[in-house]
């Protein structure tokens, strides 16, 4: 009985073990369809997000097309406007032409009757005049100054009593007779009144004409005078300086780059010289490199105005934009020499059209600017400066004729611009003043020079690698700070290559800050 008892209770036992397996079976199989359609639904949700970008890819390709054709219409409708104005263009210049080849014959006929009648008048006054003129001159110069003198004193003596006289008549008046008290009172506040009521007037007539004859609010910075009144000055040319090799003395950039621009400027004196249309160019490269110094020299080597403004004020004006950008162009026309119009952060309002990033006054603005620039002008050199070339819209870029890379200064470079700016903070002295200039201003420190040889500006140039222009300048504003700060004012090497060193620690701090920044 105890054996059936053990094998019944065995066989119970692997009844149970048989159940178990059995049971884990069955969770197996259930999990394996559970994992089958799990995969099922995953394909599913796979052929939906496929489906979806399908769609979505069909959607942009038409957007794209439709936006496409639509900037095909307005390319034709802008080519048409360019070739209505252009034609506008045309028909003024031959007039303008007409115009002053007119004034001119008339002008030459006139000096030429105006000369000869003064000479044949000089030649007699001279002749007449130049023996009794040298004895009674002096003797005459002495009474007038007596007479003056006497007259004037006597004068306003008389006035002095004749004013208080009055003065005091008038005080008795009005003290003793009311009415007259009040009308005098009355005269005074009706005065004051009208000086204030024509000092406001002048101030609005003032503002208004400022703004129909004055400079646009965009020119940050011109040659050319604020109102029109003044443009009729004989203006030197300097196309001689060019020829004769001299010019950009104060510019110091690569032998090759310099030699680009001295060739640019000359071809640009000899354009306008010859009534030809102006070329517009592109200067790009790091901040700091020149750029803008280089756009003012050319104008002024070349004898033409210069006008500079920033295109990070057009973005603020918002839908003023056009009608500023007008006025510039407009105002710029004006100028006799002719005027190169320098745009610094040209990329600001003149990035590519398809941006997200550009609002549609900018996207007007730049529109504005290509209708403008449409044709080649006879009057405006346009220079756009720009750190990021590639950001510039591909209209804005057909229109550059010349493009100019202005990269870090190289060894040599440095060296030079070292050479310049020592001589300009610290060896060089201060202009001439008045004499009672000399007593009231405090007369500064002179800052000695030692040991400062070209041997160290050199080591200090290899050691600077990477400044741009206006690091240097910055450099050596900060060794002419550090001078100040010793009580000798002496400028050694050993203070010089501290600043360096300290200059060139920050610059690489300041270019891992931006790698940071960037990343």
């Amino acid at each position: 009985m105890r054996m059936q008892e053990k094998t019944r209770l065995a066989e119970m036992e692997a009844e149970k073990v048989q159940y178990y397996i059995q049971q884990h079976l069955r969770d197996i199989e259930r999990q394996r369809k559970e994992g089958e359609k799990f995969r099922e639904s995953l394909q599913q949700q796979a052929q939906t997000e496929a489906q979806r970008l399908r769609y979505e890819d069909e959607l942009a390709r038409k957007r794209m097309q439709t936006e496409r054709e639509a900037q095909r219409r307005q390319d034709a409708e802008l080519v048409k406007m360019q070739e209505a104005a252009a034609l506008r263009k045309e028909e003024a210049r031959r007039a303008r032409e007409q115009k002053i080849l007119e004034q001119s014959v008339q002008e030459e006929k006139e000096k030429a009757e105006l000369q000869e009648k003064s000479m044949k008048a000089k030649a007699l006054a001279e002749a007449e005049a130049r023996v009794r003129e040298e004895k009674l001159l002096e003797d005459h110069n002495r009474r007038m100054l007596l007479e003056r003198v006497n007259g004037d004193r006597e004068k306003w003596i008389a006035a002095i009593n004749t004013t208080f006289s009055h003065i005091e008549g008038g005080f008795r008046m009005l003290l003793t007779d009311r009415s007259k008290l009040l009308m005098g009172i009355g005269g005074v506040t009706a005065l004051a009144a009208g000086i204030y009521t024509t000092r406001e007037g002048a101030k609005v007539t003032w503002g208004y004409i400022n703004r129909i004859l004055g400079q646009p609010s965009l020119i940050r910075e011109s040659s050319m005078p604020k109102f029109p009144f003044s443009r009729y000055k004989d203006l030197k040319p300097t196309l001689a300086s060019l020829s004769e090799g001299a010019g950009f003395e104060n510019v110091i950039l690569h032998r090759s780059l310099k030699r680009r621009i001295e060739h640019l400027a000359r071809a640009t004196a000899n354009t306008k010289s010859h009534d030809a249309p102006f070329r517009n160019m592109l200067f790009y490269g790091p901040p700091g490199t020149g750029k803008t110094l280089v756009a003012r020299e050319m104008a002024h080597k070349s004898g033409l105005d210069y006008a500079m403004m920033t295109g990070g004020d057009v973005a603020p004006l918002g839908s003023e934009a056009v009608t500023k950008i007008h006025q510039i162009f407009d105002w710029a026309k004006k100028s006799r020499k002719g005027m190169l119009l320098f745009i610094d952060e040209a990329d600001a309002f003149l990035c590519e059209r398809n941006s997200t990033h550009m609002s549609e006054a900018q996207r007007s603005a730049l529109n504005a600017l290509l209708f403008r620039t449409g044709d080649q002008s006879r009057d405006i050199v346009l220079v756009l400066a720009t750190n990021r070339p590639s950001d510039l819209d591909s209209a804005i870029t057909d229109r550059i004729d010349e493009v100019i890379e202005f990269p870090l200064p190289g060894e040599e470079e440095r060296f030079q611009l070292l050479k310049l700016y020592l001589n300009h903070y610290m060896l060089k002295e201060d202009g001439k003043d008045s004499f009672w200039g000399s007593l009231l201003k405090k007369q500064r420190q002179k800052i000695q020079v030692k040991d400062i040889t070209d041997d160290l500006l050199r080591e200090a140039a290899t050691k600077i690698n990477g400044f741009s222009g206006r690091e240097i300048a910055k450099l050596m504003a900060s060794v002419q700070a550090a001078v100040y700060g010793r009580p000798d004012c002496v400028l050694d090497p050993q203070l010089l290559m501290e600043v360096v060193e300290y200059k060139v620690a920050e610059h690489h701090q300041r270019i891992k800050l931006a790698s940071e920044t960037s990343t």
